[in-house]
């Protein structure tokens, strides 16, 4: 069977998914989490097809798997309304509970949703099309990444439980919570990504409003009554819905203290800019990247390729760590390009289930089109299509295409794809891929490919003051997560990873008293006691 053949006949019949992976029943979710409550949601819904269509007998046709709330103005103010009643104006019981205490609330939780690991890999694959091996890969890393939270913490906690004598003054210096902070996680990463800005914001105290992303919903139902039944009411609130319809009126009410997105600038910029006191708003964003790859003379053109393979292609490039361009020196440039595009042909590609395939169907609405569209328009420009079938679209899927050479005038060139389109570049002189960094809107990660110390020592010193991370002879990517995770430019704000995301959801707050007799007494008496969560000498283990 030709390839165009096998992509025309990608999408399987119902009777031909395996038992283990068939979404068998539709989930028509009602239910939201609203101040320690699931209460049911009588009004409209929306619907949630699969990128995963299916043969039937008059054609081939999305898979609808269910139906999720469409709050409205009314219930978002009342679970912001939760989460200011929770905090109290720091005065709940949640944000003056001790770490150790919170801890345990956080550890319940984790307890709570192991059992919950089948239910979610069914839903990323079948939601936003994400692989069974990455499925299951994504929700065994958020575990890890939770307990890795905590022993952070413990350690944080550890550090801060001295007392510090300068000056005449004594003093000890804790780390306190920000307030509301409202969370929306990103379609790509709906589990991990949304819970390493949710559970950092939670174990400091915070109390949270969390949106699921516009794709991957239904798959995050199943912690609702963990949320519930783990923590206090009103510290986790759940909103469904539109998000131009009920986040503009959280962010207008100036009660949100801290704004957690995952997403595109321009989003971000308008959730910040409804803010009324934007000077009081903390913002922890992760935005859009356009990573580049540069190859340059000396590379080992084998590692170069696979790296460049898996960076560019992994989850259909639907990563803001992807590499979205590569630029390659012109002595390897048509070399490289071939041995890639070779490597793009031998991919396997089918349903997120089926064993070992990479490339699967594109969950966004009409993704697949743009795409192919941007693929001709590069082609009109003068690039090559250098696979077979590259750019073709079939409903939900769009196969691979590797473009060669990509002139600056086409959008493939300046902007983010966020899908299985590679564009290659070659370059003469390394003047031409620093000045596109140096230019770009983004500042997020750049591989470089080579063995030559020199030649990749006079590219580190510049590129560290356009970019947050320098991968050599590797793809970007985020991990592991005791990495700092952040970018420049229009990438991203604050810094993630699993110790710079508790320091990011918190800030630094100090008890200080002039070391007489008469306040050593009172500190040495609080703290003998234990009377106080904040001033204490406590060391957890």
């Amino acid at each position: 069977m030709d390839l165009m053949q096998r992509i025309k006949e990608i999408f399987p019949g119902e009777s031909e998914i395996p038992e283990a992976y068939a979404w068998k029943d539709l989930v028509e979710q009602r239910d939201y989490l609203l101040h320690g409550r699931l209460h049911t949601w009588e009004g409209l819904q929306r619907d949630v097809y699969s990128p995963v269509c299916l043969q039937q007998d008059d054609g081939i046709a999305s898979k609808i798997l269910g139906s999720f709330p469409l709050l409205t103005e009314r219930e978002a103010l009342q679970a912001l309304d939760s989460a200011v009643q929770a905090h109290d104006r720091g005065c709940g019981t949640w944000p003056t509970l001790s770490v150790i205490d919170r801890i345990r609330h956080v550890e319940e939780f984790v307890h709570a949703i192991r059992g919950k690991r089948d239910q979610v890999v069914l839903g990323l694959m079948w939601e936003i099309g994400k692989t069974l091996k990455d499925a299951r890969k994504e929700f065994d890393r958020t575990l890890d990444y939770i307990l890795e939270t905590i022993d952070s913490l413990k350690e944080l906690d550890r550090v801060s439980s001295r007392f510090h004598i300068q000056e005449g003054i004594v003093g000890q210096i804790r780390r306190a919570p920000l307030g509301v902070v409202l969370c929306m996680g990103p379609y790509n990463y709906p589990l991990n990504e949304t819970f390493t800005v949710l559970i950092p914001a939670l174990i400091m105290g915070n109390c949270v409003l969390f949106k699921p992303a516009k794709l991957g919903v239904l798959l995050l139902r199943p912690f609702l009554e963990a949320f519930r039944d783990c923590f206090p009411a009103g510290v986790v609130n759940s909103l469904y819905g539109e998000g131009a319809r009920i986040i503009g009126p959280l962010m207008g009410s100036g009660k949100v203290d801290c704004l957690a997105f995952l997403g595109s600038t321009r989003v971000a910029n308008s959730l910040k800019n409804q803010h009324p006191q934007p000077h009081r708003l903390r913002s922890v964003l992760g935005l859009g990247a356009k990573n580049a790859a540069i190859v340059l003379p000396s590379t080992d053109l084998d590692l170069a390729v696979k790296e460049c393979l898996l960076g560019a292609l992994s989850f259909n490039g639907q990563r803001c760590t992807a590499l979205k361009i590569l630029f390659v020196h012109q002595s390897l440039a048509e070399d490289f390009s071939h041995r890639f595009a070779e490597s793009v042909t031998r991919l396997p590609f089918g349903m997120p289930w089926q064993e070992d395939v990479q490339i699967t169907p594109l969950p966004e609405t009409g993704k697949p089109r743009e795409l192919s569209e941007w693929v001709e328009e590069a082609e009109d420009a003068g690039a090559r299509l250098l696979n077979e079938c590259g750019g073709l679209r079939h409903h939900t899927y769009l196969h691979p295409a590797v473009l060669y050479p990509v002139p600056p005038c086409t959008r493939i060139y300046h902007n983010e794809q966020f899908g299985p389109v590679v564009p290659i570049v070659p370059f003469s002189k390394i003047q031409e891929p620093l000045e596109y960094l140096v230019d770009s809107p983004y500042g997020q990660q750049v591989s470089l490919f080579g063995t030559d110390p020199q030649e990749i020592c006079g590219l580190i010193d510049p590129l560290v003051n356009q970019v947050c991370r320098i991968n050599l002879n590797s793809q970007c990517q985020r991990g592991p997560d005791s990495f700092p995770f952040t970018g420049r430019k229009d990438s991203a704000e604050g810094t993630l990873s699993v110790s710079d995301a508790l320091r990011v959801f918190s800030i630094r707050t100090l008890v200080a008293a002039k070391g007489t007799e008469m306040n050593k007494e009172i500190i040495t008496r609080i703290v003998r006691d234990r009377s106080s969560t904040f001033l204490s000498t406590d060391f957890l283990l």
